[in-house]
């Protein structure tokens, strides 16, 4: 989850970073906060990317944290469109989007959270191009040592902006039918398909986005996110992460009780449910089958031992959020854990970004394996 930690000149992930990911290597699997593929996907300050070689040197060293923590971690390929602002892309050019059509939202720029204003359209050549942006980005991952990565094609971002008609106008290839409108995420599936075997990519995905970006659910909504999952069931990918509405409302209705439910017959490789779960909703998921795997974004903010809180029925710590954004190591590094013979240990100089989670470490090594 977007945490504002890259705060140098070059955006690059630092041994804070390395420390932070390390402490939560109990995880199955990290994925990474948003890394933008080129200083044009960017819309948060202070987010660390993967699209120059000094990234590609930070990330490495928060890679080796977490393997040698005995963790695996993802990098989540991410790039905004129109929810950036001027005042973050290179020589205060416009964000870009599939149509000039104003999101009507907030972008977090050294101004606070500052309205967003009208995009440009990506030309034809310009989406082809962004393409190879991700492909690219990909190559990067696997050089800074990551065992996959995680496209980002939700909350309101440039994927979900191609998806949805409110904010898709094209009358070209990437615009108009169902097929057109999901188009661009699936060449870069399998663009960056070319960069990491397919079982190491994952795809982030939110089918009841509602009113985030400029993004609104009408009756082709739930059709185009059927087709995307049968697409991607096709490719056989490392799973397909789907979230739950964020804001639930009354102005549309879901087609089950749960997003993860609707598609899981759609798709049939690994399949993750995230938003708001606790530990007994996410065993519920598990146990009725509606999926296979369930994701902690703000649970892990606060608890570094999740896993081990979830394992012996400990209360979670909350999150602080008014240092969600702040920068530093206050509210990101010194939560605590549930017992001191838990304390990390160096294993990087005097960076300390290893866990004592031996029984966790064994586990994830025998699944891995196979």
């Amino acid at each position: 989850m977007t945490r504002s930690r890259a705060d140098n000149p070059e955006r690059a992930a630092t041994d804070l970073h390395a420390v932070y990911y390390a402490q939560r290597a109990g995880a199955g699997l990290i994925v990474t906060e948003g890394t933008p593929i080129s200083p044009q996907g960017v819309g948060y300050i202070n987010v660390p990317g993967i699209h120059s070689a000094a990234q590609v040197r930070g990330w490495s060293g928060v890679t080796n944290a977490v393997h040698r923590a005995g963790g695996r971690i993802f990098a989540q390929l991410w790039h905004v469109g129109a929810l950036s602002h001027p005042d973050l892309q290179p020589d205060g050019q416009l964000p870009v989007a599939p149509s000039a059509i104003n999101p009507n939202d907030k972008c977090f720029t050294n101004r606070g959270h500052t309205p967003t204003v009208v995009p440009r359209a990506l030309s034809t050549g310009e989406v082809e191009a962004t393409v190879e942006d991700f492909q690219a980005a990909a190559a990067n991952a696997v050089r800074a040592g990551f065992d996959g990565v995680e496209i980002h094609g939700g909350n309101g971002y440039l994927f979900s902006q191609f998806f949805a008609r409110s904010m898709n106008r094209r009358t070209d290839r990437y615009g108009g039918t169902i097929e057109n409108r999901a188009r661009f995420l699936l060449e870069v599936v399998d663009a960056v398909a070319e960069e990491i075997p397919r079982g190491r990519v994952g795809v982030r995905l939110n089918p009841a986005l509602h009113r985030l970006g400029g993004v609104l659910v009408d009756e082709e909504t739930f059709p185009l996110f059927e087709y995307v999952a049968r697409q991607l069931d096709a490719r056989e990918l490392a799973y397909l992460h789907l979230l739950e509405p964020i804001n639930p409302t009354d102005e549309f209705t879901l087609p089950a009780p749960t997003i993860a439910g609707h598609f899981r017959p759609l798709f049939t490789g690994p399949l993750i449910s995230a938003t708001d779960h606790t530990r007994t909703t996410g065993n519920r998921a598990v146990e009725a089958g509606t999926a296979d795997l369930v994701a902690f974004g703000r649970a892990f903010i606060a608890n570094p031992d999740l896993v081990e809180r979830f394992r012996v029925g400990a209360a979670l710590a909350v999150p602080d959020r008014a240092t969600f954004y702040t920068g530093g190591a206050q509210g990101y590094t010194d939560y605590p854990r549930l017992v001191d013979d838990r304390e990390v240990e160096s294993v990087a100089g005097d960076q300390a970004v290893g866990l004592k989670y031996a029984e966790a470490r064994a586990r994830m090594r025998e699944s891995w394996s196979t």
